[in-house]
Parts: structure tokens; sequence; C-alpha cells
């Protein structure tokens, strides 16, 4: 409890990414600043306070739409959209509609999906990835 109140307190926003990258950026490479601020995202998406895990995943929207990888980070991207607050589906969903790897539409398709509707969701799954593909 106290580790997530002093995460919280020292936690850095969007708006603090975007500054740091833009100086940085000005002063030399940011590559520095974004591998720190990678860790920091890292221990935010492990906490159990929805908040911090929900302005992690937005971090990771801005860090995926300036060129970096952040497909690691699915299984927190589907946590966000599962949340009850439409503040936490929104940034969700536009993480997952920016990542949109094939293992985060499958975890998509499994979870809202019964067992005995898999092959079902096995099928539209391979029909949405032939469709993007080609």
């Amino acid at each position: 409890m106290a580790g997530s109140a002093s995460l919280a307190l020292f936690q850095k926003n969007l708006q603090d990414v975007v500054k740091g990258i833009r100086s940085h950026h000005k002063r030399g490479a940011p590559d520095g600043f974004i591998s720190e601020a990678f860790a920091e995202i890292k221990i935010e998406l492990k906490s159990t306070d929805v908040f911090i895990k929900a302005e992690a995943v937005r971090k990771l929207t801005y860090l995926q739409s300036i060129g970096y990888n952040v497909s690691w980070a699915s299984f927190a991207i589907i946590e966000v959209m599962s949340q009850t607050r439409f503040d936490h589906k929104k940034i969700g969903y536009l993480a997952a509609n920016q990542v949109s790897r094939i293992a985060l539409l499958y975890a998509l398709y499994r979870t809202n999906c019964h067992d005995f509707c898999i092959l079902c969701c096995v099928c539209s799954l391979v029909f949405h990835f032939n469709a993007t593909v080609f």
C-alpha cells in the first residue's frame, strides 16, 4: 500500500514524458530518457492501482506513435480495456487499436469467447489477419 502511494506521488504523467523527450531531443539523442521512461512504465504496469496502470498505457500509446515497439504490454492493455470506468476503457481501446498485434487480437477473442466457440473465434481471427495483411 505504501509502495503504491509513493509510486503515485512521483509518477510522471504523459505531459512530463513528452516534455522530457522534446528537451532531450534538442540536446542530442533522447534514447537514455526513453529507456528510463520504459523502465518506469514497466514498474507502473505492475501496480494494482488502475489509474497508475491507465496512465502507463497512455504513455505507451505515445511512445508507440513515435515508433517504439510496445507489443510486450498487450496484457496490460487488455487489463485497462476491461475496467469499468469509461475513461480507462477509452485509453485501453486506443492502445489496442495502435498496437493491433495478432496476440492482442487472439487474447481479445479468447476472453470474449467460450470454449465451445473457440473454433469460430480462430476462424474470424484468421480472416482478420488475412484482411489486414493483403
